[in-house]
């Protein structure tokens, strides 16, 4: 086989790989290393952690949905709290593998003024229970398949590019960090951020 033609047929796999990834809607890379602690300039660390200063932070993002069990979200609720929102769906890979640590954070921070839910981008309420159950989740998820609005309140410079992504709001409900990507291969940064938030005041 000539040379041009291995170089035409690896470059047709590439993009063939390259077309798979972008349909599967799934970030397949681990975030590359750990947070660090940093003079707070809206840096970006590793391959997708993103905290922004709190001067530098826009408006409060302000969003609404129906849960999984029939109940209305609204963000404006959890003003004064920290609120970490996690944009997934099943069978996301990457989402499934994150979820454990999801979990455990947010039962480690319940009692300590941090909320945590769910944005499931595709499924029904069905399914969304049925993964809660197999996977021992307990923080409710909006669901966005229909009208895609929660994930629209999210549509300035801090959007979630990937799924999985994690947002961070502060306690007046502005973007202050973004982990696009798992989190499982480092949870301890975002209980990072989720400190630094906590740590601001009102």
């Amino acid at each position: 086989m000539g040379r041009a033609r291995r170089g035409r047929l690896a470059a047709s796999a590439l993009t063939a790989v390259l077309a798979v990834s972008a349909l599967t809607g799934c970030t397949l890379t681990s975030l590359q290393q750990q947070y660090q602690d940093g003079d707070n300039k809206g840096y970006i660390a590793g391959s997708g952690v993103t905290e922004i200063k709190a001067a530098d932070r826009g408006d409060p993002v302000r969003f609404t949905g129906t849960l999984e069990d029939g109940s209305s979200f609204d963000s404006r609720d959890d003003l004064g709290d920290v609120l970490v929102v996690n944009f997934w769906y099943d069978p996301c890979g990457p989402c499934i593998v994150e979820t454990k640590d999801l979990e455990s954070i947010s039962k480690k921070y319940a009692d300590q003024g941090v909320d945590f839910v769910g944005v499931n981008t595709r499924n029904d309420a069905a399914t969304v229970q049925s993964f809660d159950k197999k996977y021992g989740v307990t923080y409710p998820s909006i669901l966005d398949a229909d009208d895609g609005k929660a994930q629209l309140a999210f549509s300035g410079q801090y959007r979630p590019n990937a799924t999985p992504t994690t947002i961070v709001l502060d306690k007046k409900g502005r973007v202050a960090a973004r982990i696009e990507g798992p989190i499982n291969s480092q949870p301890s940064t975002l209980e990072t951020l989720i400190e630094s938030a906590l740590e601001e005041g009102d």
